[in-house]
């Protein structure tokens, strides 16, 4: 039943398969016979850098409009919204959210149309954090 010399008994063999099998080891591996584990190195990935979406201040776009792009396109409640489109009065410039590179292209590029559909001068541009 049992011909494997290299073991003494069935209940050696189940000892020495175990470990490897809770370790995640393949039960085919040749490298596991004296009970070694092996540890997976894993791979590490680099965050994608983030990019500031920042919103101009212009003479001739409505208070009302700004806030309405803010909560429409990045998620912001009336409050923050608010705050700032102030700040962007204010100062000239107010960051609008922070992104990956795609994502705030996208959210820069849906706010300029939305603001040409509705003939506002309104401008975002990127900004590497």
């Amino acid at each position: 039943m049992f011909n494997n010399t290299k073991y003494k008994s069935s209940e050696d063999l189940v000892l020495r398969i175990i470990p490897s099998i809770t370790m995640g080891e393949d039960k085919d591996s040749k490298d596991d016979v004296e009970g070694n584990v092996k540890l997976a190195v894993k791979p590490k990935t680099k965050t994608p850098p983030l990019y500031r979406v920042l919103m101009m201040n212009d003479d001739y776009t409505p208070m009302e409009f700004v806030i309405e792009v803010l909560e429409k396109f990045f998620q912001k409640n009336r409050e923050e919204a608010t705050q700032i489109m102030l700040h962007v009065h204010q100062r000239g410039v107010g960051v609008c959210g922070i992104y990956a590179y795609d994502l705030a292209e996208t959210k820069a590029m849906q706010v300029m149309n939305y603001a040409r559909k509705y003939e506002h001068p309104l401008q975002v541009q990127l900004e590497k954090e």
